[in-house]
């Protein structure tokens, strides 16, 4: 009876990573139902392959489909190991071929967008060199009103021209149709030999305005408010591209395309504030059931009989059931708060088992357990080798914790005989130690001594502080040893000192980068695009591998978060350094939009 409730209480807990796939796929209804990792492969091969280039949407949508169902396996079979008697911590996932062969196909298609990314800058770089070129000959004609009728027909040769080059940068398309309005206004404004063609040439541009302002006015009427937002842009283009109308209507027809133009960029930012504000709401909702979740397993209130046990569990299962009644969240915070209420779900049902497990053990046996462990005591109680015995020592008095439950009287008179002979042992020891103790007080004041100068440096940092930093370092480890007790203390203070003190040195050193990068700019008479273009692309790329490392920092378990773990700290350092990067990465940015301006 208690292995179905514990595997029913598994499947509770794999529902919720089940519902939030099967919400992912009912979501976008434009594209095909998955139900295996292989249906996606063969998908992302046949996208990867094919002569255009695939939708983003889709490409995302398959990418985030495949790691739910991958994820989501993992932990059913993760769940059927410790069911099975292994440790969640020992299990390993297997190694999917799929995912390798879906981690190729996402690389080709990534280096067909770079490479068509980079063939469109470049189209775009060309049209503007070519438009620029249209400016300067229409520019020249406005120069001479006595050839302007000469100059006709070229001048509607150099208009068609114009219409044909098309894409060109976006942050100079404003000034370019700007530049070119003006310039075939002055043209046409001095066309005194050729007055009919001018007014026929501003009828046709008439007309064609006409049914560019009726088609965005029409566009209010789509119901669909994204297709209307990007046809408008369209219309826009084509706005630039048509011809100047007669002097006295030309603010009347701006006016008139301007006020269809807001209806549609209205609705288009109301129904993103109104996704935002859903996205939010929801996301208000599942925080709070996080922090439920959370609570059940806090420390006060884990319970410690059955009947309590029974009653959190169904308290727990309604949170799951509301869960599922609740929409997405924005994408970035998405899957981090799922994995946080799946977090305390799992420690809530791991807490439940380990209830279960130890309740079912024998107190006999743990009595047997503890009895070997007070005779092993006793053992080594004589002995005089203090460094040794006292590892051992500890490793019992480490083991003794480890052992079960036994009734309360009984296990208070073992404690008290096994604690007996460990403390005859570490009487005599500390008899013998006093002078090393006295040894080991005064190291404890050089290395806070040390803590203390880590400390002034990160108020009032020196110019070589790289050095210095590493000489206190040194100095700190040649230290010779400190009270057992003090140990973790000292290390914990050093380490946020230190910690402190270089994160000080990395804000310093960006701060003079960024400097030296504003000063460079300052004075470079150079086009600054591609500078920009080229950190836009570094500033990308350094949030790809931040999202990476913050993925990879979700592998650690809740457990080993807890303790001293060298490589966990590693990562945070490397989000940390990541973050700095994207930090200074935006202010050169910004520092190139400013001298742009």
């Amino acid at each position: 009876m208690m292995e179905n409730e514990n595997k029913s209480l598994t499947e509770a807990t794999a529902e919720v990573q089940k519902v939030e796939v099967q919400n992912a796929v009912e979501e976008t209804n434009k594209y095909p139902v998955y139900k295996t990792t292989q249906e996606i492969v063969e998908r992302i091969t046949e996208l990867a392959h094919m002569e255009q280039d695939p939708e983003r949407q889709e490409v995302d949508l398959l990418k985030s489909l495949f790691y739910k169902f991958r994820n989501a396996d993992n932990e059913a079979k993760k769940q059927a190991f410790v069911e099975a008697g292994g440790k969640a911590e020992e299990f390993q996932p297997e190694q999917d071929e799929n995912e390798e062969k879906f981690k190729a196909e996402l690389s080709v298609i990534r280096e067909r967008r770079q490479k068509a990314f980079l063939e469109l800058e470049q189209l775009k770089a060309d049209n503007l060199m070519k438009k620029i070129d249209i400016l300067d000959k229409i520019k020249a004609m406005t120069t001479t009103p006595e050839e302007t009728g000469a100059h006709y027909q070229e001048f509607k040769t150099l208009q068609e021209e114009w219409k044909t080059i098309n894409p060109v940068p976006a942050e100079k398309a404003t000034e370019l149709w700007k530049n070119y309005q003006l310039y075939c206004e002055q043209f046409y404004d001095l066309l005194q030999l050729n007055r009919e063609a001018r007014e026929y040439d501003f009828k046709k541009n008439l007309e064609i305005k006409t049914q560019i302002i009726e088609t965005a006015e029409k566009l209010a009427e789509e119901e669909d408010v994204i297709s209307a937002f990007y046809q408008l842009q369209t219309l826009h283009d084509q706005w630039r591209e048509s011809g100047p109308v007669a002097k006295e209507l030309r603010e009347e027809m701006w006016n008139r395309f301007k006020t269809a133009s807001t209806v549609i960029n209205k609705r288009y930012q109301d129904h993103y504030i109104a996704i935002k504000e859903k996205e939010e709401k929801n996301l208000e909702l599942k925080t709070a059931l996080c922090e439920k979740a959370e609570a059940m397993t806090a420390a006060e209130t884990v319970p410690s009989n059955s009947a309590a046990w029974d009653e959190h569990t169904k308290i727990m299962l309604e949170l799951q059931a509301e869960w599922k009644t609740i929409g997405f969240t924005a994408q970035k915070m998405n899957a981090k708060i799922f994995e946080r209420f799946r977090a305390a779900c799992d420690a809530f049902f791991t807490k439940k088992n380990q209830f279960y497990a130890e309740l079912k053990e024998s107190y006999s046996q743990n009595i047997d357990k503890k009895k070997a462990l007070i005779e092993k005591a006793k053992e080594l109680a004589e002995s005089t080798e203090w460094r040794a015995t006292s590892d051992k020592l500890v490793n019992l008095q480490k083991e003794w914790k480890a052992v079960g439950p036994t009734p309360h009287k009984i296990g208070e008179e073992l404690w008290a005989e096994f604690i007996g002979a460990c403390n005859k042992f570490f009487d005599a020891r500390n008899a013998a130690n006093a002078g090393q103790r006295s040894e080991q007080q005064e190291n404890l004041q050089k290395k806070y001594d040390v803590v203390a100068r880590l400390k002034a440096l990160v108020e009032e940092p020196v110019d070589n502080m790289r050095d210095v930093l590493k000489a206190l370092s040194e100095e700190f480890s040649k230290i010779g040893h400190v009270p057992f007790k003090d140990k973790d203390t000292l290390y914990t203070e050093y380490k946020q000192a230190l910690d402190a003190a270089y994160a000080k040195l990395n804000k310093a050193n960006a701060g003079k980068r960024l400097d030296r990068f504003k000063k460079a700019i300052k004075n470079s008479t150079e086009n600054l695009g591609d500078e920009r273009s080229s950190l836009s692309r570094r500033l990308e790329n350094l949030k790809k591998e931040l999202a990476t490392v913050e993925n990879n920092l979700s592998f650690f378990s809740v457990s080993n978060t807890k303790k001293a773990n060298p490589l966990l700290d590693g990562v945070k350092k490397q989000m940390e350094k990541i973050k700095d990067e994207i930090a200074l990465t935006i202010e050169k940015i910004k520092a190139i939009d400013e001298k742009e301006d």
